[in-house]
């Protein structure tokens, strides 16, 4: 069986993407998994940039297929921050619970018309011949009111799906996982390999 290395440390992250890609006939494996240590600066302007200077440097180093993501949190409200610095805007130290308290201080008083926002998740696969794709998911939805939820991780339990009148901390895996910007994301390149 073939080897994909997912170019991440997030445990919650490898968690979904053996969800997805599961039936893949690929072992799966984290960059600690590969037994790959890299400090790969992702100075890109997009998400699409960050995912491909991951992808293409890990698949460098390991000489396999390589699947890196770039994800994050557009509040349009605020300019689309934090945007492609989700991870480390207020410092990459910052809890998510403070992130996301100062993301509800900012638009306290704000209309629920004005509240929109998107997950958005870019994955590049970085082939040893070269070859690079990338795919783009997305779900919309609105900054909530409160945290709420513990199924998800980061900005998830302030992120409101309105069709499901729920954030996407409160959604079951399984429910995430089909709508959610890296599912999305995911599948459509699953359809690639």
């Amino acid at each position: 069986m073939e080897k994909l290395i997912f170019a991440t440390g997030n445990e919650d992250k490898m968690k979904e993407i053996r969800m997805i890609l599961g039936d893949l006939n690929y072992e799966i494996l984290s960059m600690k998994e590969a037994g790959i240590e890299a400090d790969i600066v992702e100075d890109g302007t997009t998400f699409e940039e960050n995912a491909v200077i991951k992808a293409t440097a890990i698949s460098r180093l390991a000489n396999c297929l390589v699947l890196a993501d770039d994800s994050g949190l557009e509040v349009d409200y605020m300019d689309k921050q934090p945007g492609i610095y989700s991870a480390r805007w207020m410092g990459e130290d910052t809890s998510y619970t403070v992130k996301n308290q100062k993301i509800l201080d900012n638009l306290e008083g704000v209309p629920e018309a004005q509240r929109t926002a998107r997950f958005v998740c870019a994955i590049a696969a970085a082939f040893p011949n070269g070859r690079v794709i990338t795919k783009r998911g997305t779900i919309e939805g609105i900054i909530g009111y409160e945290e709420r939820g513990t199924n998800g991780f980061g900005y998830d339990p302030i992120f409101f799906v309105p069709e499901y009148g729920k954030t996407t901390a409160e959604l079951s895996p399984e429910e995430k996982n089909e709508i959610s910007h890296r599912g999305r994301a995911l599948r459509m390149l699953k359809e690639e390999l």
